[in-house]
């Protein structure tokens, strides 16, 4: 969210047609009733998941959206066009990835 010049020094902010504090405020005020009971992660959750049940706020799942997946044509041709333009740099981290099993990240 992107707050205007009056917004980030009164601390509000307009969403869904009501005046709201922000979030980055309202969690500072929070966090000095926390800082009193020496909150730990357990404790902190437990008392958020308590407040969504006082509030009646559903949490909401996002959906995973899968990675593209080529097709065997697709990987063929790509493999193709790495043997062909017999470019050994190339060719050796595309046998490094088959052979090996090694992931993108740890070959780079």
């Amino acid at each position: 969210m992107i707050m205007n010049k009056e917004e980030m020094i009164t601390g509000f902010a307009e969403d869904s047609h009501t005046l709201r504090m922000s979030a980055s405020k309202k969690a500072k005020q929070i966090a000095k009733y926390f800082r009193q009971e020496r909150a730990d992660y357990e404790y902190t959750k437990d008392v958020f998941r308590k407040l969504r049940e006082i509030l009646d706020i559903r949490v909401t799942k996002k959906v995973k959206k899968l990675p593209y997946v080529p097709t065997e044509e697709e990987i063929k041709k790509y493999y193709e066009v790495v043997w062909k333009s017999k470019n050994l740099l190339h060719i050796i981290m595309i046998k490094t990835l088959l052979y090996t099993g090694v992931r993108v990240t740890e070959l780079i």
